[in-house]
């Protein structure tokens, strides 16, 4: 089976199969494994490399506003790979491409490759596309090997935790600028390690929140997770931020607790290293649970910052 995969989180079950000959080409976002890089890349964002984040939001607006794609899909490349089978979602369409980014391209194909579209809203859609991907591509046995293997992990966490304990308000923000609020899943890892997300619920897509907000909101730990950025950048990114006086009034920055995460490899994309995000989350919520050395040294703590007149977007 020759398989294209539009989807880095697909690309990252794929390979998780044992699929890693078999998928021919990627995305241009598929980063992990190490591998998958070396696959011929098929599309493309129409995003300016470089671009501030502030940019890069009003771009995107103005991409939906027109109805067109952020994403433009290499047909010759495409067709010379001759897929049996391409992977793509239509979940989020700043994210990753969409079945409307191949309609036009797969008209020109004399054998229409199969196509499958994954949706995920919540943790159990994630481990439910893990199976179907296992499915669509004969590798049904691994696929429910790998989801057990993530169920196991997940109740070995949570047998650590002490859910007696009063749970603390989060707030996990995924853009700066504006500010975003995770959802989705992200809601549901919060709350199955002891924490109550402040301003995203379970299934809800995430949303832009005015700053004024997330200060009332009052959260104890803030999470900054930028899409498409690493722990360091996320950090780098709040820093030079210009925030008022009334934020250090939040519980969060009040007591350094605040993060820089990674959040393509552990919570936007998802695939089998959300639990692994679970992991980091419940570390820092309770930091006396065990957990993997890959999640230990996936957070980054902001340390106490003073703040002036905030110029972002709010």
């Amino acid at each position: 089976m020759r398989i294209v995969s539009l989807l880095p989180s697909a690309t990252e079950i794929l390979f998780a199969l044992g699929l890693a000959r078999e998928v021919v080409g990627v995305s241009h976002e598929c980063d992990f494994p190490p591998q998958a890089p070396s696959k011929p890349v098929v599309i493309h964002s129409r995003l300016p490399r470089g671009a501030s984040p502030a940019e890069i939001d009003r771009l995107v607006r103005e991409y939906v506003s027109r109805g067109e794609s952020l994403y433009a899909v290499d047909a010759q490349k495409l067709e010379e790979l001759h897929p049996d089978l391409i992977i793509t979602q239509d979940l989020c369409h700043v994210c990753a491409a969409s079945p409307d980014d191949l309609a036009t391209v797969l008209t020109r194909f004399d054998r229409r490759p199969e196509v499958l579209c994954l949706n995920p809203q919540d943790l159990r859609d994630v481990w439910r596309d893990i199976l179907l991907v296992g499915e669509a591509t004969c590798r049904g046995t691994q696929a429910e090997r790998l989801v057990d293997e993530i169920g196991q992990r997940q109740g070995a966490l949570e047998q650590q935790l002490d859910f007696s304990r009063r749970r603390p308000r989060v707030a996990f923000l995924e853009w700066l600028e504006p500010i975003y609020a995770g959802g989705h899943w992200v809601p549901e890892m919060i709350r199955c390690v002891g924490g109550e997300d402040a301003l995203g619920s379970v299934g809800k897509a995430s949303f832009r929140v005015p700053l004024q907000e997330v200060v009332e909101a009052e959260p104890e730990i803030v999470l900054i997770a930028p899409c498409g950025y690493t722990a360091g950048q996320a950090r780098d990114e709040y820093e030079s931020l210009e925030l008022p006086g009334q934020w250090n009034a939040i519980p969060a920055v009040r007591n350094n607790q605040v993060y820089a995460l990674e959040a393509n490899s552990y919570f936007s994309r998802p695939g089998p290293r959300l639990v692994t995000g679970m992991e980091i989350f419940a570390k820092i919520i309770q930091p006396s649970v065990s957990v993997s050395r890959e999640a230990e040294k996936a957070i980054m703590q902001i340390p106490p910052r003073k703040t002036a007149a905030y110029t972002a977007s709010a």
